[in-house]
């Protein structure tokens, strides 16, 4: 939060009670010399209307994660006045690569967004000739690798599994039977990294001897499940007596997957990436299970609301306030995107070039973020802690609650 405007600092700390962050904000020589620069344009890549509900809803909150980001900074990114241009990613690399070039023909200084993994691996050619950044705030695939030009400041799709995989190691009676149930590799978004995940999730659990019996589970991949979409499954899983129950699902297949689960029979530990009980999948769920806290749900994810850190307290609050609901990991990630990309263009002196904020992008250094510090590897994506997450009550609210932390990966 350093570069944040001083007044609009002031005013949000003042308003949560909290003091601490003036310090870091700058002086008001530093805030009249901000805006001297060119007008800049950052080219935004979401799913709109036509995506599915997980999707839209994914690409909504990176939106208002970027938005918040310049309403507390005076509209403006590196001292230039800065205007988002967006553009329909779709569902596929066709559409993501019309996407880019419509976007390019803007004259963008960068480009930012990104839901899905077909989309960010269909473009990834065109972005490093096109030679414009693209810091990306969503797909993460294991498999994008030795780029220049695209950077990620969510993470590797296998680190939540791994995170994971070492913590179960640790805590976990090696007898314990494991069943791992997952959507297939089939196109949806949020299902594309199914095997990442579980790879990651066995990279971590299983060394020293131990083994997870058994193959993963399966299940349709589809992008809106009904009940009964998942009875098969869960029946076979089940058949294992399991003690522990690992599995991917985000958005409305978490919704039914659990709500499946829970009518099956099950109430032993669900343990899974984060993305599990993001945005307003616990809401749903809570309508039909008024004690869903007792059955045990935990997650990893590399960010939680709840993160007590000045620049959470911040971000957090401003994002209540302007959207009426809790920020997650899709939203922070984008409000980062938008950090990084200041952070670099005031590296640069005068009005920058798309190569010259590549360049600064490498040399920004620590980032202050509401998921904690955080910078860059060497791959381009971040280096983070990643979070143990229970869902249970805070007051009133049911939430995903931090009880610990896990690994620090990247």
């Amino acid at each position: 939060m350093s570069q944040m405007n001083r007044r609009r600092a002031l005013q949000l700390l003042a308003a949560l009670g909290t003091s601490g962050l003036a310090a870091g904000c700058g002086s008001d020589s530093e805030e009249a010399a901000a805006g001297s620069g060119n007008p800049i344009k950052i080219g935004l890549i979401v799913p709109g209307t036509g995506a599915n509900k997980a999707n839209k809803a994914i690409g909504d909150e990176i939106t208002n994660g970027f938005q918040l980001f310049l309403g507390l900074n005076d509209q403006q990114l590196g001292g230039h006045p800065a205007t988002l241009v967006t553009a329909e990613e779709g569902e596929n690399a066709k559409s993501g690569q019309a996407a880019v070039d419509r976007l390019l023909k803007e004259d963008v200084l960068a480009l930012t967004g990104v839901v899905s993994s077909d989309v960010i691996l269909g473009i990834r050619d065109s972005v490093e000739q096109a030679r414009v950044p693209l810091i990306c705030s969503n797909a993460s695939p294991t498999s994008l690798q030795s780029v220049v030009y695209i950077w990620r400041t969510s993470y590797v799709l296998d680190e939540p599994g791994r995170a994971l995989g070492q913590y179960l190691h640790e805590t976990l009676p090696a007898t314990s039977r494991i069943v791992i149930i997952a959507p297939q590799n089939l196109g949806a978004p949020q299902n594309l990294g199914s095997r990442d995940v579980i790879d990651g999730f066995r990279k971590g659990y299983e060394v020293n001897g131990r083994r997870i019996t058994g193959d993963p589970i399966f299940t349709p991949d589809v992008a809106e499940p009904v009940k009964g979409t998942y009875t098969d499954a869960i029946e076979r899983a089940l058949d294992h007596r399991p003690n522990v129950i690992f599995c991917h699902y985000a958005g409305p297949a978490a919704v039914q997957f659990i709500k499946q689960l829970y009518d099956a029979g099950y109430r032993g530990r669900i343990y899974a990436p984060g993305f599990l009980t993001e945005g307003t999948v616990l809401g749903e769920l809570e309508t039909e299970y008024k004690s869903i806290e007792k059955y045990g749900i935990e997650t990893a994810l590399n960010y939680s609301a709840d993160l007590n850190n000045t620049a959470n307290r911040v971000f957090a609050s401003a994002y209540r306030k302007t959207y009426n609901a809790s920020p997650t990991t899709y939203a922070m990630a984008s409000y980062d995107a938008a950090q990084v990309l200041d952070k670099a263009i005031r590296l640069v002196a005068g009005n920058p070039t798309p190569q010259q904020v590549n360049l600064a992008l490498g040399k920004i250094g620590q980032i202050d973020s509401p998921r904690g510090p955080w910078q860059f590897n060497q791959p381009r994506t971040p280096q983070q802690k990643w979070y143990l997450r229970r869902v249970q009550r805070d007051g009133q609210l049911l939430s995903n609650v931090v009880i610990n932390e896990l690994a620090t990966l990247g």
